[in-house]
């Protein structure tokens, strides 16, 4: 501070002097002129609130869990007082608050930890304690996570990680705990206060939490520097680790040109290559690194076309995601699968999974209803070049109406993907018919996503994880042509002249069920429980002169669709057509060519076979 209040007289002064000579002005500043300075009182709570301390609690907790007790203490006249809900409490789910600083905030810069002694009514693990939260930035917070207190009253230390930050620290305490094993209890805290002990010894910070992680990405993307902590050597000879923010942190990055790092540890990729990010906390370097190479610029998945109402979604920035409980549950002893739902490019958010044996998605509050779904989709993106044998599973997991692991009605399925379907670095769109999953049993309480490769893939992206419905009919109609009408020879459609005197629905003895019905204003062809349907055209037509055959086609429920030319003769070849159209109409053009031996200067009909509900429009020869 004498520093800080040095300068800021000495520039004082000088522009006082520019200002005697500017304008002749002979006032000068006062010798008690000082630096605004703020309270350095330590005190929290000893026998009552210190002066400006108020008591906010966070929003769904207890409102009422903090009192002042004046019959339980550690010495003195009174206590903090906070009682744990029990599970189902109506008046929170748990108990948490800060206690801030309301007079502007306090200089600490002179102490070194804040201290408290502390009990309970039972032996219980409090969740986090801590100061620094202030419902502002939190730039400083720092706590103590997993504090185990007795019944018997115990002293706890939190070493402050670098107290010549804490110039004007306003969030001087707070704590969040739920019940434990599902029942509430009472704990009390007394005599907190913030220390100067001087005998903390051996600060260790670290960041990813000591780890040197290696990670390729894309320009566009952010990532958080996190897992931030820093250790002391205790006067007891312990080791005491507090989770801190990365405010107390002085981030680096080895190449700005690849990416630039902020002061609360955000990483923007910026170009292409390699860097690394460091950190120091009070001029001691961190242990952990991160480095970054960047492959360039990103290609993202395909945004989805489904509806949003007919979409239950796990992971995509299209549509609101269901509550998921986690992306990586870290499942100790053998995962060894690192990632989860952490990167961000250019705004799209991208699960990344490295070091892939198995991981998995879960969702059990609630779990997922699907069974008015039709198909599951998901975008995968490998970045290992492949062998042969390697492979990903992609496993669906339902725990059943008694709504829990391990029962007899749970039941699974899983779709195997090979190097054959899989590409190394380009995204595959996969929708899965759920009818197919015949050993997914039950699909009112889908609980999970598991993907499996027993690391023969190691590294993957992953994005758009939706269950969807197709519309057994279309709500939209189908896209409308944007071929000149000179080169266009059209069958049907209302973008066109049609050729003449077609029949739509001759009779070949054909179970179909043919009308014409508007989808959204626009005549569309129905075949309704196909085998299969002639279309006779109104003359016989030359086409030969043209390169494809267009077509607009729906449906939700066909598993079998070929489209036959046919000249006189009869000749025909067919051309078998994806169904069902997953992403709403499907529109194609196939080449001519692909119909020979048929003689394009004579096609007489046209012929649909296969099963299910079939739309049609827009059906047109063109060049």
């Amino acid at each position: 501070m004498k520093t800080i209040k040095n300068k800021f007289l000495k520039s004082t002064y000088t522009l006082a002097l520019l200002l005697v000579v500017v304008i002749g002005c002979d006032r000068e500043i006062s010798n008690e002129a000082v630096l605004t300075t703020f309270s350095n009182n330590p005190a929290v709570f000893l026998d009552g609130f210190s002066s400006g301390l108020q008591y906010y609690p966070f929003g769904g907790s207890k409102l009422e869990a903090f009192s002042v007790d004046t019959q339980t203490k550690y010495q003195g006249t009174s206590s903090m007082r906070f009682d744990v809900p029990n599970v189902g409490d109506p008046t929170g789910a748990y108990a948490g608050a800060i206690f801030r600083d309301d007079n502007g905030g306090r200089n600490l810069t002179k102490y070194d930890a804040l201290t408290f002694w502390i009990k309970a009514t039972k032996s219980a693990t409090i969740n986090e304690i801590g100061f620094g939260q202030d419902f502002g930035e939190n730039k400083y917070q720092a706590s103590l996570q997993n504090l185990r207190v007795s019944t018997g009253w115990t002293k706890f230390t939190i070493p402050i990680p670098d107290p010549s930050k804490l110039i004007k620290e306003s969030g001087l305490f707070w704590y969040a705990e739920g019940p434990e094993n599902g029942d509430g209890y009472t704990f009390w805290v007394d005599e907190l206060q913030f220390e100067k002990l001087g005998t903390l010894a051996q600060p260790r910070p670290k960041i990813l939490n000591g780890v040197d992680k290696v990670e390729q990405t894309f320009i566009g993307s952010k990532v958080v520097v996190n897992g931030l902590t820093q250790t002391f050597n205790l006067e007891n000879g312990l080791n005491q680790t507090v989770v801190t923010a990365p405010g107390y942190f002085e981030f680096t990055s080895s190449n700005p040109s690849v990416a630039s790092v902020d002061d609360l540890g955000n990483v923007t990729i910026t170009g292409t290559g390699t860097t690394k990010i460091t950190a120091t906390l009070n001029g001691i370097e961190a242990k952990g690194s991160y480095t970054l190479e960047s492959l360039g610029d990103f290609t993202p998945a395909p945004t989805p076309t489904q509806s949003a109402s007919n979409v239950l979604s796990i992971f995509s920035d299209a549509f609101v995601n269901q509550p998921v409980e986690y992306y990586n549950g870290y499942w100790a002893p053998f995962q060894t699968t690192q990632g989860q739902d952490d990167i961000n490019i250019n705004g799209d958010n991208i699960i990344k999974y490295s070091q892939l044996n198995f991981v998995g998605i879960q969702f059990t509050q609630p779990t997922i209803n699907i069974s008015d779904m039709s198909h599951f989709h998901i975008d995968i993106q490998v970045k290992d070049q492949m062998q042969s044998s390697d492979y990903l599973i992609v496993r669906l997991f339902d725990i059943g109406s008694d709504n829990s692991f391990g029962g007899s009605d749970d039941s699974s399925a899983e779709l195997r993907l090979t190097p054959t379907t899989l590409s190394t670095g380009n995204w595959v769109g996969y929708d899965i018919a759920l009818r197919n999953l015949t050993t997914l049993r039950g699909k009112n309480n889908l609980a999970q996503i598991v993907f499996v490769s027993d690391a023969t893939i190691t590294d993957i992206l992953v994005d758009n994880i939706y269950f969807y419905k197709v519309p057994t009919a279309p709500t939209v109609a189908a896209p409308i042509p944007t071929k000149p009408a000179a080169d266009v020879i059209s069958v049907f459609s209302d973008a066109y002249t049609n050729i003449a005197g077609s029949d739509f629905n001759p009779n070949w003895g054909q179970a179909t069920v043919a009308s014409q019905v508007p989808i959204a204003g626009n005549n569309t062809l129905k075949y309704a429980g196909l085998n299969y349907q002639g279309l006779q055209l109104g003359s016989s037509q030359n086409v030969s002169g043209m390169t494809h055959i267009h077509i607009d086609y729906y449906s939700a429920n066909s598993t079998s669709l070929n489209l036959s030319l046919i000249s006189s003769g009869p000749v025909e070849k067919l051309k078998a057509l994806t169904v069902p159209t997953s992403a709403g109409w499907s529109s194609i053009d196939i080449p001519l060519s692909n119909f020979l031996p048929v003689n394009l200067s004579d096609v007489i009909q046209l012929k649909f076979d296969g099963n299910g509900d079939i739309y049609l429009d827009n059906i047109y020869f063109f060049k």
